[in-house]
Order: structure tokens, then C-alpha cells, then sequence
């Protein structure tokens, strides 16, 4: 149970959770009329014995749904004891979506300078050289304010704050290429949990809450980040060996195929969404751990924030055992030994040479921008168009300074030598390392 309280520049009207209130319809806070609409209404919660100050709590996040920073804020908090299990003691990158999620988010490493002395800091130094204090939460006040700052989903490290080198999960993200279906996905799920347990790792399983699954492992902290991603690089090329028509380990994307089976979610400098994670997408699906049992019949569009704390209140956190069940890695590094290094793409002049026939589109601030480039192009070559299958189509989300970009490609392989279309000037060509936008 928690309090809030509600603030329009005058006047403060306290409610409890559950209670209905003059000024709250449905969990939004709305602004009386009498009041200017420039002065923001704020709601101060009352949570875990701090008090969290929630800014413009009816500020929709998820337009097609409505759903609004409190409801957000609401949700986190009847999970917050199976969220925290995720994120409780880790430094995380703050992906803030400040208008919602129909616009790009940014970034923010460091932690802002203004924030409660209840949330602490972890200074995580980077290969570049740089170094950020980055947020450390360990109790639902800490989730509240992160989201109160524009955090849908929370991106955790796989490090605990008190030892920043040396990982204690082992994170697999399987990432279907365009046209692959769910069936296929949760069958390399399968795989991959057979891998981890028969190199001795318990696997754990949720659904990535996108289009994708995630099994994770929890191993002792004694492996450096790079050991880490080498054994979950042993792990991918071990799923692409048992199931080959199924997934692959392949890092170049136009040489994919199947079920991406991505390894490098274990770099340092690389978060994944947790468990429980609202993610931003327009129907808000829910990261939700499974029971292997649940994992084959699964359907990832039915865990929801409506259907998730039910779920939870009624079954439990299949994740309940996480944190006693840690496991070693030596298994999984004898297997890269065994394996050797993978296999890398030619080279010319110093630069990696493609092996499959692309072209590149466009360069974009936004997705949809990316989209509307892609759609000129196949306007412009509409006999290449026709050939081209999902997964010839690459759509890339890069990470800038503070924000995603999109690289659009197309791979011509399916389409007939005659008919591929030259390289042409971008359709556009945005430069995400210059604070100045092109055009």
C-alpha cells in the first residue's frame, strides 16, 4: 500500500490506492478547470517510507492504449518486489522517454545531479576511457522516480554495484529475423536452455516483451565481461551447431538467418531490458518470466500491465530462485576453447568486405523516417522490390551519442543480377555524431 498526494499549484488532495478521488479518473491525475494549464499538476507518492514526487502523472506514455506515467508508476509498484529481483543493486542506463513512446527516447548514463539521497550511484568506466556514475535502485521508490524521469523499461547492467567488473548473469537475447514465426523462436529457446544446462547453468526464461525471447543464467562473479561474452558466444554457435536450419550465431545481419542467437548482450557496455520490464512498444507487452512448461504454448501480445501483476499475484515469479541458483562458467569457456574463434568475414584495405550484394538507403533521426526512405526506394526500383523477402530488408537501430538512429539496407541476393539497382545518394543521410541536422 502507498499514498499519494496531488498538487496543482494550491491545494493537496490525499488518496489511497484503490479509493476514488474528485480530481483522479481511472489513475489520472487531471488539472481542475479553474487552474492555468501551464501550471503541472504533480502527485507525490508515499512508497517504500520516502516520498516520490510524480511530474505531469497524466502525461500519456503509451498513446494507444492511454495509458499514463501513473499508470506506469502503478504498475511497477504492484510488481515491484519480483522487478526489483532484476535490478535491485545495479547500476542502469536511464532510457527516457520524456513525451512518450511515439518519440524517440534518449539515453542518459549519468545519473541527474538533482535526485533523492535515497537513490545511490555506481561510477562504471568504459574501454573508451570515459567514466559515469550511473543509478543504483534498491527498493519501489527507486523504481517510481526512474520512471517518474521517462524510464518505460529498465536496463540494468549484469554487474552488482559493489563489483563492477565481474558479471553475475550470463544473458542470451534470441532475435528473429523479419518473417521468422514465434513457433521457431521458443523452439531455440529450447535449445538454448539445453546448452546452458548441460554445460551446468540453470536456465532461466522470459519473454523479451518485443519480438524476441530472453534466457538468462546466473553465474558466479568471479569471470571478467570479457570471459563472460565468450562463453556466451560458445553458447550461440553451440544452438547454431544443434539446430542449424533454425538459428544462427552469425554477427553480420545480412548473413542471418532464423533466430539470431545474439551473444554480445554481454558486452560491458550493453544493458537488456528486465524482467518485468514494460516495453515500449503500442500494445505495452510485459518482459515476463515463464516456467519452461509455459514457454512452448506462450504468447508474448497477452502479458500486458493489466494481466502481469494478476498473473504474479496468483502464480508467484517464476524467477523466485534466481539468486541461489549461480553456476560456473568453466563448461562453457572449455567449449570456446574447444570451438576455436568464429569464423570472420573477408577484409579489404583494412575494412571488413560484405559478402552479400547491399546497397544503403537512407540514414535517419527516427524509425518512421527510416520507413518512409524505404518505401521511396522501393517506389523508385519497383522490379527489385518485388524480389526482395523480410529478411533482405535491414532496418538498423544504431546507437548515437545519447539516442537511437536507423541505417536502412537492402540485400539484393534474391533479386536477379539484371534488375539490382546501383548505389545511389542516400535518400537521407543524417550524421548522429553532429549536433547539427542535415537539411
Amino acid at each position: 500500500m502507498y499514498r499519494c498526494t496531488h498538487s496543482a499549484g494550491r491545494g493537496r488532495h490525499r488518496s489511497r490506492v484503490g479509493r476514488t478521488h474528485p480530481h483522479i479518473d481511472h489513475g489520472r491525475a487531471v488539472r481542475p478547470a479553474s487552474y492555468s494549464a501551464r501550471v503541472p499538476v504533480a502527485t507525490v507518492l508515499e512508497v517504500a517510507g520516502q516520498q516520490v514526487r510524480l511530474t505531469h502523472p497524466d502525461r500519456v506514455v503509451v498513446p494507444a492504449l492511454g495509458l499514463t506515467k501513473l499508470d506506469l508508476v502503478r504498475y511497477y509498484l504492484a510488481v515491484a518486489d519480483a522487478a526489483l529481483r532484476g535490478v535491485r543493486g545495479r547500476p542502469m542506463i536511464l532510457k527516457r522517454f520524456v513525451h512518450g513512446i511515439d518519440e524517440e527516447a534518449f539515453f542518459q548514463k549519468r545519473a541527474p545531479a538533482r535526485r533523492p539521497s535515497w537513490v545511490d550511484v555506481a561510477e562504471l568506466r568504459y574501454a573508451s576511457g570515459r567514466s559515469a556514475e550511473e543509478v543504483v535502485v534498491h527498493d519501489a521508490a527507486g523504481l517510481a522516480w526512474v520512471v517518474n524521469l521517462g524510464c518505460v523499461d529498465l536496463n540494468p547492467h549484469p554487474v552488482r554495484a559493489e563489483d563492477l567488473d565481474h558479471p553475475d548473469e550470463l544473458r542470451i537475447d534470441l532475435d528473429p529475423v523479419p518473417g521468422v514465426p514465434w513457433g521457431q523462436v521458443v523452439a531455440v529457446a529450447q535449445v538454448a536452455r539445453e546448452v546452458l544446462e548441460d554445460h551446468g547453468l540453470a536456465a532461466w526464461p522470459k519473454t523479451s516483451g518485443s519480438r524476441g525471447f530472453h534466457v538468462y543464467a546466473r553465474v558466479h562473479p568471479e569471470y571478467s565481461f570479457r570471459q563472460v561474452r565468450r562463453a556466451a558466444d560458445a553458447v550461440a554457435r553451440e544452438v547454431e551447431r544443434r539446430a542449424p536450419d533454425l538459428a544462427t550465431s552469425r554477427w553480420w545481419k545480412e548473413e542471418r538467418h532464423g533466430v539470431f542467437v545474439d551473444f554480445n548482450q554481454n558486452a560491458k557496455d550493453r544493458t537488456v531490458a528486465s524482467a518485468y520490464s514494460v516495453r515500449p512498444v503500442p500494445d505495452a507487452r510485459v518482459s515476463t518470466p515463464l516456467r519452461w512448461d509455459e514457454v512452448q504454448a506462450c504468447r508474448p501480445e497477452v502479458f500486458t500491465p493489466t494481466t502481469v501483476p494478476r498473473r504474479l499475484a496468483e502464480q508467484g515469479d517464476p524467477w523466485e530462485g534466481m539468486d541461489e541458483a549461480p553456476g560456473s562458467l568453466e563448461a562453457l569457456l572449455d567449449l570456446a576453447e574447444r570451438l576455436g574463434p568464429a569464423p570472420r568475414p573477408p577484409a579489404s584495405a583494412g575494412r571488413r568486405r560484405p559478402t552479400k550484394p547491399l546497397v544503403e538507403v537512407a540514414r535517419t533521426r527516427t524509425k518512421p523516417e527510416a520507413l518512409a526512405a524505404l518505401e521511396r526506394w522501393r517506389d523508385r526500383h519497383p522490379e527489385a522490390a518485388r524480389h526482395l523477402q523480410p529478411a533482405d530488408v535491414l532496418v538498423d537501430g544504431m546507437r548515437g551519442r545519447s539516442s537511437v538512429w536507423y541505417r536502412v539496407r537492402v540485400n539484393l541476393e534474391n533479386v536477379p543480377e539484371p534488375s539490382r539497382p546501383a548505389q545511389e545518394p542516400l535518400e537521407a543521410d543524417y550524421d548522429p555524431w553532429s549536433r547539427r541536422t542535415p537539411g
